[in-house]
């Protein structure tokens, strides 16, 4: 028997058992949507973390109170890093800025003030906005000139800007925080959400307008830090010699801890991948299952139909099917219904991952 007879067999006894070759794909369905489902969402959620830290500046790091990462772990460490680490100064900024040679610029921010539930003001140096990668949409953000002198002007979010300007021309308009008058100069192309946290809803300041305003930067308005090296290859160099000159300037003996902690990328995607590597070997293991049932179910129903169709089996062999013959014939069958299964599968995949 050659290829094409052995599918036209095998495609003439699944159809000849509907019920059973439908139970049958069925399984197969329900199993490779599932896999094929996890493995794009979590791809989907890896790739979505990489563009997100991209967005802020693969190759910017941050200096401020506390590290989340080594200070955050339990009620002991957390205790521990309030009693030890002290909050950053615009002492520290300058003494960072003046001494570090590795380090290509360095802003300065205010943790922020909540006005609502999801809108924050937020104080910063004028050239945080190079550092972050801010994508303005209209206008600009405010000019070194503007941040010394302390004016109030304002650089809103998206969000912001269509809830207080609703026809438009948000630039030139004036807002009220906090019955103040401030002076939007610049709006912010549209961020999104990050992990269901709104990115729109922010108004960022001239620091030392803030500090006036809002009050010291201490506390729940600490300072941080955001900086970048000179060149890519330098980038390591420049989180060391921020960690050498911070220890210097606080005079930290060498087995004291940093009184102070610095995030870089790498150190979120290294918790990214801690906490999602055991994700993802649980998330596999369901629809791995329901794949290996899809695979017994195939196994167990070709089977049955090996057992209901001995007659048939003997009276091939009588007419000279050889052995080989009649297995391909079931092999064919088998990996028909697989592979029907499987291409559904794959396309019911690629319609949730659509949705």
């Amino acid at each position: 028997m050659n290829v094409i007879e052995i599918l036209k067999v095998a495609l003439t006894a699944i159809w000849a058992h509907k019920l059973r070759s439908a139970l049958t794909l069925l399984g197969m369905i329900v199993g490779v949507t599932a896999f094929v489902t996890v493995v794009s969402l979590i791809q989907g959620f890896n790739k979505y973390i990489d563009e997100k830290i991209a967005g802020i500046g693969a190759k910017s790091f941050s200096i401020q109170r506390f590290n989340p990462f080594e200070d955050f772990k339990d009620t002991d460490t957390i205790a521990a890093a309030q009693r030890r680490n002290k909050d950053l100064t615009l002492a520290d900024y300058d003494y960072l800025k003046e001494r570090s040679t590795f380090i290509g610029k360095i802003g300065a921010k205010a943790r922020g003030t909540q006005l609502l539930d999801d809108v924050f003001v937020i104080g910063a140096t004028a050239n945080t906005a190079d550092i972050d990668n801010r994508t303005i949409d209209n206008g600009r953000f405010f000019s070194d000139t503007e941040a010394d002198g302390a004016a109030r002007v304002a650089y809103v979010g998206a969000d912001i800007a269509t809830k207080l300007f609703p026809a438009g021309n948000a630039i030139g308009g004036e807002i009220e925080i906090r019955g103040l008058p401030y002076r939007v100069i610049g709006v912010e192309a549209v961020k999104g959400t990050v992990f269901g946290i709104p990115q729109d809803t922010f108004i960022v300041v001239p620091l030392k307008t803030y500090e006036l305003d809002f009050g010291p930067l201490v506390r729940q308005r600490s300072l941080y830090f955001t900086a970048t090296s000179r060149t890519d290859e330098t980038f390591n160099d420049a989180v060391e010699e921020s960690r050498f000159l911070m220890r210097t300037r606080r005079h930290l003996g060498a087995n004291e801890k940093d009184n102070f902690g610095i995030v870089t990328p790498d150190a979120i995607l290294g918790v990214r991948d801690r906490i999602f590597g055991t994700f993802f070997i649980v998330a596999m293991g369901v629809p791995g299952i329901a794949l290996v049932v899809g695979a017994i179910v195939i196994m167990n129903i070709m089977l049955v139909s090996v057992t209901e169709r001995t007659k048939e089996i003997g009276l091939r062999k009588s007419l000279g099917a050889r052995r080989s013959d009649i297995l391909k014939q079931f092999l064919a069958e088998a990996v028909t219904l697989a592979t029907i299964g499987g291409s559904i599968g794959v396309f019911l995949a690629w319609i949730v991952g659509k949705i």
